[in-house]
């Protein structure tokens, strides 16, 4: 059969329907499986019941019809939607200059001793600063705004991702390594055929914990500077007691968080196969 330009057009068309239609599958069955949904729906009623009736105030727990008419203000009133676009902006920015940085080299360190013992003790005396701690001096170097947000959101996500790396590399099975010297495999065929797929797993869990400390720090970030943002939002709804718009804010930070480890899993589904299940 001859390929036209349409051909190959309509193929990667229909693939991406497919695989789209496969990641939401996965995405959203255990969310609306029966199983699920048989305690969903009790606490989603009981969130609306139990205010209304005070036996939880009103004013510090709001019912489930407050967060919706909260939500729809929001998206009115305030740009909601514009304030989810700037925030998954910067999430997206720090925790790629994070996954392009810590993963190379948790590899290098993971595979080349000189390396690691030149670099490791390094990271092992600034990993234990806690990310929020960082903040002040961030914000002297940088200023308030956007260079300050995206930095503390790779600062973030920076140490889970190189930690987990480098120890995955540094654990692969030395029979995996033995049998493909035995063939001739060179140093670099190592690190791209054996290492690499080797620790994928652990890369990708490494990547999942690096998304939730990620997210902490872009509330911080956009609480401590810039006028954008769910952060922004969320500090904003404190100063003015607006616990719905609160709530909303957390249950979209929620959303974001449950999203980005979904497409995780996927990519691991799609790569590391004989991982899954295990």
């Amino acid at each position: 059969m001859h390929y036209t330009p349409r051909n190959y057009g309509s193929k990667g068309i229909s693939l991406l329907t497919r695989e789209s239609w496969l990641f939401l599958k996965n995405a959203f069955g255990s969310i609306f499986s029966r199983e699920f949904i048989k305690v969903l729906l009790p606490l989603l009623v009981l969130w609306e019941i139990v205010p209304r009736l005070n036996i939880i105030p009103r004013t510090l727990i709001p019912t489930l019809s407050d967060v919706a008419l909260a939500f729809w203000d929001l998206t009115l009133n305030k740009g909601f939607f514009l304030h989810i676009i700037y925030s998954l902006g910067k999430f997206l920015a720090g925790l790629l200059i994070a996954i392009f940085l810590a993963i190379p080299i948790g590899i290098f360190m993971g595979w080349n001793i000189p390396i690691r013992k030149h670099t490791l003790p390094l990271f092992q005396i600034l990993a234990p600063i806690p990310p929020p701690a960082w903040v002040p001096i961030t914000i002297i170097i940088f200023g308030i705004g956007l260079p300050m947000q995206i930095y503390l959101i790779f600062l973030g996500a920076f140490y889970p991702i190189l930690f987990n790396t480098y120890q995955a590399i540094k654990d692969t099975d030395p029979r995996y390594l033995s049998s493909a010297r035995v063939f001739g495999a060179s140093e670099l065929t190592l690190i791209l055929r054996v290492y690499i797929w080797n620790a994928l797993g652990a890369i990708i869990m490494s990547v999942k914990t690096g998304v939730a400390i990620a997210l902490v720090m872009l509330v911080i970030a956009e609480m401590y500077g810039g006028r954008s943002g769910i952060g922004y939002l969320l500090v904003e709804a404190k100063d003015f007691f607006q616990i719905p718009a609160m709530v909303v804010c957390m249950l979209t930070l929620g959303l974001i968080g449950w999203f980005s480890i979904e497409l995780l899993k996927f990519a691991e589904l799609k790569l590391a196969l004989w991982k899954v299940g295990r």
